[in-house]
Order: C-alpha cells, then sequence, then structure tokens
C-alpha cells in the first residue's frame, strides 16, 4: 500500500502541501535596532502549523552567515538582512516576490 498524504490525498512522492503552503504566506521582513544599537532582520507572518521555522531558520542562517532563532513564531536573524532573505525565501522555499513585504 502507498503511503499517501492525508491533507490531499496524493502519494507522498506527489504531495505539493508544503508548496502550496509556503506559496499562500504573507511575509514582512523588517529592520529593529536592539540594545547598545545591534540591528536585528525579523520575518514574520508564516501561518500553519505545515510551515518547519526551525529548519527555515537553519537555511536562513546558513546562506546569510549570520546567527538568529525562531521565538514566539517569528524568525529574528542578526545583522541587516533584508537584502538576502527575500531572495533566499523565493530561491529555496518558492514563496513568490509578490507575498513578501519588506520594510
Amino acid at each position: 500500500m502507498v503511503d499517501s498524504c492525508p491533507t490531499c490525498g496524493l502519494p507522498r512522492s506527489l504531495c505539493v502541501c508544503q508548496t502550496i503552503t509556503y506559496e499562500m504566506q504573507k511575509i514582512k521582513i523588517r529592520l529593529e535596532t536592539k540594545k547598545w544599537n545591534k540591528q536585528v532582520t525579523v520575518v514574520e507572518g508564516f501561518e500553519g502549523a505545515d510551515v518547519d521555522l526551525d529548519e527555515m531558520v537553519s537555511e536562513l542562517k546558513t546562506r546569510c552567515a549570520c546567527g538568529g532563532a525562531v521565538k514566539n513564531g517569528v524568525i529574528i536573524l542578526q545583522g541587516d538582512q533584508r537584502d538576502k532573505v527575500p531572495r533566499i525565501l523565493s530561491e529555496v522555499y518558492g514563496i513568490p516576490v509578490d507575498r513578501i513585504e519588506v520594510i
């Protein structure tokens, strides 16, 4: 018996639920200044249980060469990464650029 996705019913090898989940997100990226004028990039707006933020923050930290964490459903990256994050989210996760707002 073929293992199938409980959401769409397709076999796991053909399932597109994760891709659809990422395409429906409305992401906001903003720069904040913390204590002692340290800048952090905040990525928020991820909804749904299908989004793996731990995997995403790991990929962003690797590609941006910075530190970061997930806190309360929000990704926080060290430094000003506003130019890199939209490109990475688009290339790796398939989030359309028009669904990403940089503030």
